[in-house]
C-alpha cells in the first residue's frame, strides 16, 4: 500500500520560511517523479514544484526563486523548503508521487499539510 507522509506545515509571519517533508513508501516503480501541489480556500489546486527522478526540477512562476525542491536519496525523503513567504502562500501543500511501472502510470497523494502565512 502506497503511503506519502506529509509534515512540516505551520504558521509563520510573512518573510518567514518553513520546510515541507514528504515520506514515500509501499510502491514499487521503474521511475518516480515527486511534486508538490498547492489548494487555497475556494481555489483549484495547482502546481508548485516538481523533481524529476534525474534530480532535475521544475517551478511555478509564484514561486520560482523562493522555494526549492530537494530529496535525500538514503532517506528516501522529499523536501520543499520555502522562504520569503507571502500570505499568498497560504494553502493546503500536497506532495504527489507519480510512478511510472513498466507501461503504466499511477498517482499517489499525501494527506496534507497547511501553511498559513500572516502579513
Amino acid at each position: 500500500q502506497v503511503q506519502l507522509v506529509e509534515s512540516g506545515g505551520g504558521s509563520v509571519q510573512a518573510g518567514g520560511s518553513l520546510r515541507l517533508s514528504c515520506a514515500p513508501s509501499g510502491y514499487t516503480c521503474d521511475t518516480i517523479g515527486m511534486s508538490w501541489h498547492r489548494q487555497a480556500p475556494g481555489k483549484e489546486r495547482e502546481f508548485v514544484s516538481v523533481i524529476n527522478a534525474d534530480g532535475s526540477t521544475a517551478y511555478a512562476d509564484s514561486v520560482k526563486g523562493r522555494f526549492t525542491n530537494s530529496r535525500d536519496n538514503v532517506q528516501n525523503l522529499y523536501y520543499l523548503q520555502m522562504t520569503s513567504l507571502k500570505p499568498g502562500d497560504t494553502a493546503m501543500y500536497y506532495c504527489k508521487l507519480t510512478c511510472w511501472y513498466r507501461a503504466y502510470e499511477f498517482a499517489y497523494w499525501g494527506q496534507g499539510t497547511q501553511v498559513t502565512v500572516s502579513s
